[in-house]
C-alpha cells in the first residue's frame, strides 16, 4: 500500500510539472497574440474585475477544500455540506459583485466596468460548482486528469479570444476568453468526475472541516487582498493603462517564478511530511530543495530580467514599453518567492497552521509601506519597495524552518550564494549586450545562447552539485517517458 502511494505521489509530481508549465505555456502564447491586438487599456479594465475574481474565488477555495483534502475518511455529507456552503456564498458574492459594479465603475472612473464585471461576476458561480469535482481529484493525487481539463479548456479558450480580438471585439474578447476557460473547466470537471454531492447540511460536518480550514483560508485571504491592493493602486492613482502594463509584465515573471514555485510546494511537501520523524533526512532533502530550486530560480528570474526589453519589444510590441522598464523590479522581487514558500511549506509539515497565520499577519503589515510608496511617490519606487520586504518576508520565513530543523537562515544563504553569483554574472554579461546596435531579435538571440553558454558552461566544467541533481532528475523523467513511448 505504501509503495502504491508513492508511486500515486510520483505520477501526480509529474502531471502537476506537466499542468504548470504546459497549460500555462499555452495561456503564455495565446496572450502574446492577444497583447499584439489589444492594448493596455483593455488589459487594465479586465485587470480590476480580476481583483475581485481573486478574492471572492480564494474566499472560497481555500478552506474546506484543504480541510476535505486532509481529512482521511470523508463522508458524502461532508462533500455535501461543503457544496451547499459554497453554492449559497458564491450566490451571494456573485450577485454582490453584479451590484456593486457602478460603484467599482465610479471608484475607478471608467464607465465600460459597469457591464464587464456584471458579466465576469458569473464566473464566481462557474467555479462553485466545480469545487468539490476538483477536490476529489486532488484526493486521489489524479492530476493527469486535471491536466487534460485545463489543456482542453485553455486551448479552445484561447481560440475563441484570440477569434474575438481579430474580430475587434475590444475587451471582450478578454472576457469570453476568461468566461469560457471557467465554464469548460466545470464542465469538464463534472464529466470526468461523476458525483453529485447533494445539497444538504451538517453542521457537525461543518464545525470540524472550519476548525481546521479557517486559519487557512484567513491566511490566503490575507494574501490575496494584499497581492490585489498593489493593483488598485496603480489603477487608482495613475491610470487604467499603467495597470494593463504592469499586469502584463507580471505575468512574464509569473510564468516563471508561480509554476517554479507550485511544482516545488507539490514535490516538497509529500516528500517532508513523509520523512518529518527523521531530522537528519529531512534537513538534507530540504536543503537539496533549497538549493535545485533557486539555481533555476536564479537563473531564470536574473536572466528574463536582463533580457526584458528586446523580450517584449519583440514578442508584445514597443507599445509595452513600460511594461518592459517594469519587468526586471518584478523579477528581483519574484527571484526569492520560491524560497520563502519552501520555508512555509516546513511550517505545514510540522503543523503549525497558527505561525503560519502569525507570520502572515506581520508580513502584510510591513507590506503598507511599498503601497504608501506607490500613492505617494511612483509604481516604480512601489516595486522597489517589495524587493526590500520580500528580503524581510524570507528572513521571517526561513527563522522557524531554521528553528525547527537546525537549518538556519545564514546556511542556507551560504549554500545558495554559488547560485546567486553565478547567475548574476551571467544577467550582467547579457545585458550588456543590449547596448550593441543591432535589431531587437538579434539581441534578443545572442543574449539567450550566451546567457545559456554562460550557465551550462560553468556548471559542467565546475561540477556544481545542484546543477548535477537538476539534470539527473530531469534525465530520469524524460528516460521514464520514452520508456512508456516505447512499451506503447
Amino acid at each position: 500500500m505504501g509503495d502504491n502511494l508513492k508511486n500515486k505521489a510520483v505520477r501526480g509530481v509529474g502531471w502537476s510539472a506537466t499542468d504548470a508549465l504546459l497549460v500555462q505555456g499555452i495561456n503564455f502564447i495565446v496572450g502574446l497574440v492577444l497583447a499584439n491586438k489589444l492594448g493596455p487599456h483593455e488589459y487594465g479594465l479586465i485587470g480590476y474585475v480580476a481583483i475581485f475574481i481573486a478574492l471572492f474565488n480564494c474566499i472560497v477555495n481555500s478552506g474546506f477544500s484543504n480541510a476535505l483534502i486532509r481529512k482521511q475518511d470523508v463522508r458524502d455529507v461532508d462533500y455535501s455540506t461543503t457544496f451547499t456552503i459554497n453554492m449559497v456564498l458564491c450566490l451571494v458574492l456573485s450577485v454582490t459583485l453584479f451590484l456593486t459594479a457602478p460603484i467599482i465603475s465610479k471608484f475607478f472612473k471608467e464607465p465600460e466596468l459597469i457591464p464587464v464585471t456584471r458579466v465576469m461576476s458569473v464566473i464566481v458561480i462557474i467555479n462553485a460548482f466545480s469545487i468539490i469535482q476538483r477536490t476529489v481529484l486532488n484526493k486521489r493525487i489524479d492530476f493527469k486528469t486535471q491536466t487534460k481539463i485545463s489543456f482542453i479548456a485553455n486551448i479552445t479558450s484561447g481560440i475563441i479570444g484570440i477569434t474575438m480580438a481579430f474580430m475587434d471585439f475590444g475587451v471582450w474578447a478578454l472576457v469570453a476568453q476568461q468566461i469560457s476557460s471557467h465554464l469548460l473547466n466545470s464542465i469538464l470537471l463534472w464529466t470526468f468526475v461523476r458525483y453529485f454531492p447533494g445539497f444538504r447540511f451538517s453542521r457537525e460536518s461543518f464545525r470540524e472541516l472550519f476548525n481546521f480550514g479557517w486559519k487557512l483560508m484567513a491566511s490566503s485571504i490575507l494574501d490575496t487582498v494584499w497581492k490585489e491592493i498593489y493593483q488598485i493602486v496603480i489603477g487608482k492613482t495613475y491610470h487604467t493603462d499603467a495597470l494593463g502594463q504592469y499586469t502584463r509584465g507580471k505575468q512574464f515573471a509569473e510564468l516563471l517564478s508561480t509554476n517554479l514555485t507550485t511544482v516545488v510546494q507539490r514535490v516538497s511537501y509529500p516528500t517532508l511530511s513523509a520523512i518529518q520523524d527523521d531530522q537528519e533526512r529531512l534537513k538534507n532533502a530540504y536543503k537539496t530543495i533549497i538549493k535545485v530550486t533557486m539555481l533555476i530560480s536564479f537563473v531564470l528570474l536574473l536572466g528574463l530580467a536582463a533580457i526584458s526589453k528586446p523580450l517584449i519589444f519583440v514578442l508584445i510590441g514597443e507599445k509595452w514599453a513600460f511594461a518592459a522598464a517594469l519587468l526586471p523590479i518584478i523579477c528581483f522581487n519574484m527571484v526569492l518567492y520560491p524560497l520563502s514558500a519552501i520555508n512555509l511549506n516546513m511550517l505545514q509539515v510540522e503543523g503549525r497552521s497558527d505561525l503560519f497565520l502569525k507570520l502572515e499577519i506581520i508580513k502584510k503589515c510591513i507590506a503598507v509601506i511599498p503601497i504608501l510608496m506607490g500613492i505617494f511617490i511612483s509604481i516604480e519606487a512601489m516595486l522597489w519597495g517589495n524587493v526590500v520586504t520580500g528580503l524581510i518576508a524570507y528572513y521571517l520565513n526561513s527563522f522557524y524552518s531554521g528553528k525547527f530543523i537546525g537549518y538556519s537562515m545564514k546556511e542556507q544563504v551560504k549554500d545558495i550564494l554559488p547560485s546567486f553569483l553565478l547567475a548574476s554574472i551571467m544577467a550582467v554579461i547579457v545585458y550588456l549586450i543590449s547596448w550593441i546596435p543591432l535589431a531587437d531579435i538579434y539581441i534578443l538571440i545572442i543574449q539567450i545562447v550566451t546567457g545559456a553558454a554562460i550557465v551550462f558552461g560553468y556548471c559542467e566544467l565546475k561540477g556544481l552539485d545542484e546543477y548535477y541533481k537538476a539534470k539527473s532528475a530531469a534525465l530520469q523523467l524524460i528516460n521514464k517517458y520514452k520508456g512508456k513511448g516505447n512499451e506503447q
